[in-house]
């Protein structure tokens, strides 16, 4: 098990550059393994999850080929040809790791094939639900098997020929949502989701990029059956969730400021920057478009906080920063309340729980509430051991409540980080350098120029 020491904040380097975002490195490799080309993917982010994705795409039938290696990060850049939309069956099981995207998303494209196959995950991916998800692909046709009431992983699907559906969602989901459209591709006619509130788009917005049509009315989201994905190349932006770590870092720390290059700005996905605002944050960004998603660089500069109430419908928006916006709770002015937050509950770990815990462990008083907490801010925070439930927002949360304690505050079990942030290390070192000098250099190991261009060639 590894373990992570953080102490006090030192210095504040000027600007970071995060690796780039999960949501959209997972969904980039689904559709560019269903195309009918070869896609360019630009900016992936390496992290053990979305290799989970790329592995399960070779897997059945598509050919990946590295263009980009970042040191100490991993694969960044690469060419992945696609098998088209009806996919081979993979020779064993797929291994899903600890990625609920990957099992979830994948269970929606498999439910249009015509084998069956099984996909597994660790002992944390194998406690969370998939029966919301189980559910409206057997209304569509599909077999669904999985472990227990609430069809746990290992999951086995039997794809067979597919019935557009319209369904609403019980809940708020970006990924049961997206399940169903990628199902609804294989099933001829009109597939529509209804979503009780607007999640994250990014399955609206690459289907878009790769040609495929779909149709939003209000909170109705369609998609027809029968398209087929169009190679096209793909540049991956920053991650906003990994971005929201030092984020909360600096606009605790009052004087400071730090810009964050390339981020990804997609509304559904900002909540975190309109909470911090709310709380007294001074943020900033410059906003531009690449292969369908806004992004642009944001600068924060340090300030005091101030307590906020965190609910309603900006949940789905926040969901994942959570935790370290509980974090920043316990740094500002007053009681931040956490409510509407259920869904925390059956993420990597029960979210709600893992953070009262270890917030108490460092000296700040936190009741929980079965649907999210109440922090009580302002208290000092002391070095404490964190126990991280092999939960990566957790690790990286507390890394950074570490960094405004007095003494040593351990992480255990911070591997789980590569989930989601590789490199993560390397970019907290340079809060705890003692002379605030340049970052580390990270070294570019690239495959010749014209490999791309030979890939399209064939």
């Amino acid at each position: 098990m590894a373990t992570l020491k953080v102490r006090k904040l030192k210095s504040f380097p000027a600007e970071i550059s995060v690796p780039g975002d999960k949501s959209i490195s997972h969904r980039a490799a689904m559709f560019a393994g269903m195309a009918d080309g070869t896609t360019v993917i630009e900016g992936f982010l390496p992290s053990e999850d979305c290799l989970c994705t790329v592995k399960a795409m070779e897997a059945m039938g598509a050919v990946v080929e590295p263009l980009e290696e970042l040191e100490g990060v991993g694969l960044v850049k690469m060419a992945i040809t696609g098998h088209g939309p009806k996919l081979k069956a993979p020779s064993g099981p797929i291994d899903c790791g600890n990625s609920g995207t990957t099992i979830r998303l994948l269970s929606g494209i498999l439910a249009g094939q015509d084998f069956t196959a099984e996909m597994i995950g660790d002992a944390s991916l194998s406690k969370r639900p998939m029966k919301r998800v189980a559910d409206p692909l057997a209304l569509m046709g599909a077999k669904v098997e999985g472990q227990g009431e609430k069809i746990c992983a290992p999951l086995r699907i039997t794809g067979s020929p597919l019935t557009a559906i319209t369904y609403t969602l019980p809940m708020a989901s970006a990924q049961v949502k997206s399940a169903i459209l990628l199902a609804g591709m294989f099933a001829p006619g009109k597939t529509t989701v209804i979503e009780p509130v607007a999640t994250r788009n990014h399955t609206e917005r690459i289907m878009s990029h790769f040609g495929v049509k779909w149709l939003r009315d209000g909170n109705a989201i369609s998609v027809y059956g029968g398209q087929v994905p169009r190679a096209t190349d793909i540049v991956v932006p920053g991650d906003i969730s990994s971005a929201a770590f030092w984020m909360v870092a600096a606009a605790a720390s009052p004087g400071q400021q730090i810009t964050l290059k390339n981020v990804g700005l997609n509304p559904t996905r900002t909540g975190l920057i309109n909470v911090l605002i709310r709380m007294g944050a001074q943020i900033n960004s410059s906003e531009t478009d690449s292969s369908g998603e806004p992004r642009g660089n944001v600068v924060v500069h340090g300030g005091e906080l101030n307590a906020t109430v965190i609910g309603g419908a900006e949940i789905p928006n926040v969901i994942d920063e959570l935790p370290i916006l509980a974090v920043a709770g316990a740094l500002a002015r007053g009681n931040t309340l956490i409510k509407d937050a259920r869904e925390l509950r059956v993420k990597e770990t029960d979210r709600i729980a893992a953070v009262a815990e270890n917030l108490r462990r460092m000296g700040v008083t936190v009741i929980e509430y079965e649907d999210g907490m109440e922090i009580i801010g302002g208290a000092k925070l002391t070095g404490a051991t964190i126990t991280t439930y092999h939960d990566h927002r957790i690790a990286m949360a507390f890394a950074i409540a570490g960094m405004f304690a007095e003494g040593e505050t351990i992480i255990e079990g911070s591997e789980c980080i590569n989930t989601s942030y590789p490199g993560f290390e390397l970019d907290l070192a340079l809060f705890q350098k003692s002379d605030g000098g340049p970052p580390p250099i990270r070294v570019l190991s690239r495959v010749p120029r014209d490999v791309a261009s030979r890939l399209r060639e064939g």
